[in-house]
């Protein structure tokens, strides 16, 4: 038999007492079912990413996991009804860098303060593109600016809305390289995607999830990734890091946060549900499929990140004077 001695025996009582410190103060996901709310239409990446992650985190939520899209005014409907439900980490917003970083610089007036989410993790990372119609008389980002600075404000380009993240990267575009054309919004990629497809616009700086299969097939052109390095997926399009702009870096990204307020112990375990999830080989492998990059970040990770892009796109929207009612 072990005798422990009295310092022995102190750090034993005192490690017990953390023990049961921690699991006293662990958050409980048997309590409720896990709503994910996603503030944009169903078909997306915005919707496909969360969905492959809610089938995986199932088994620590007993009660459930809901995947609810609740679309509408830039992601201002869905992130309104997360900001207002109860903070108790069993509603989660879902979404692109819009509700979460970019609508506080576009809209006037918002039910929410976006700058008091509470960070859990961002999911993943998706690079835009340059993609410009089949007919489009360009083969590489050079031959395209020549001939849009021969064109000055005759070249279109759509976008998913105004304000959205393919609009902001086009006038990151236009900011970095002098050019001017002409703004052709939409409302979601869909729509934008189809007139690309018809020739009925120019350009979409769309991201590389939805854009890849129509390149691939021929039906539209990828010019360049709109991001430091080429993508794994696209291998032979250059990003424009290699073209001569290395400042036009535009990735969309796919992030989880909950309503102000949400205790710290259920930020911690929601953090670990998730990141354990994205770190499931078929997880990337399905992520990968769609061109997006697993990040599984901490809270502090994400927070200063989202800050970061809050700044960054801030400018951008300030320069090109781009608001929305």
């Amino acid at each position: 038999m072990q005798i422990l001695t009295k310092p022995t025996l102190r750090l034993a009582v005192l490690l017990s007492a953390i023990a049961i410190c921690l699991q006293s103060h662990a958050a409980d996901l048997t309590a409720a079912p896990l709503h994910l709310v996603v503030p944009f239409s169903a078909g997306g990446t915005a919707d496909a990413l969360p969905r492959i992650l809610a089938e995986k985190i199932r088994l620590q939520f007993p009660k459930g996991v809901v995947v609810e899209n609740r679309a509408g005014a830039g992601g201002n409907i869905g992130a309104d009804q997360v900001a207002k439900a109860k903070p108790d980490g069993f509603t989660l917003l879902a979404s692109p860098p819009g509700p979460i970083a970019i609508n506080r610089s576009l809209y006037p007036r918002l039910t929410y303060d976006s700058s008091e989410w509470v960070p859990i993790t961002v999911m993943a990372e998706v690079p835009n593109v340059l993609a410009v119609r089949a007919s489009f008389p360009a083969n590489t980002v050079e031959e395209f600016l020549a001939y849009v600075n021969a064109h000055p404000g005759k070249i279109t380009f759509a976008s998913q809305g105004n304000g959205s993240t393919s609009h902001l990267t086009a006038a990151l575009f236009e900011s970095l390289t002098g050019t001017q054309m002409i703004h052709v919004p939409y409302k979601g990629t869909a729509p934008a995607l189809t007139d690309l497809l018809g020739g009925h616009v120019d350009v979409f700086f769309d991201n590389l999830s939805s854009s890849m299969p129509l390149h691939l097939s021929g039906k539209i052109r990828i010019l360049a990734v709109t991001d430091k390095q080429r993508s794994e997926v696209l291998p032979e399009v250059p990003a424009f890091a290699e073209t001569g702009l290395p400042a036009m870096q535009a990735v969309t990204w796919f992030a989880v946060v909950a309503p102000p307020g949400t205790p710290n112990d259920m930020v911690r375990e929601l953090n670990r549900v998730f990141v354990d999830a994205l770190k499931l080989p078929d997880v990337q492998a399905n992520f990968a499929k769609r061109g997006a990059r697993v990040v599984g970040s901490t809270p502090q990770q994400m927070d200063r990140f989202v800050r970061e892009e809050t700044a960054r796109w801030a400018q951008v929207i300030k320069a090109a004077k781009i608001t929305v009612d």
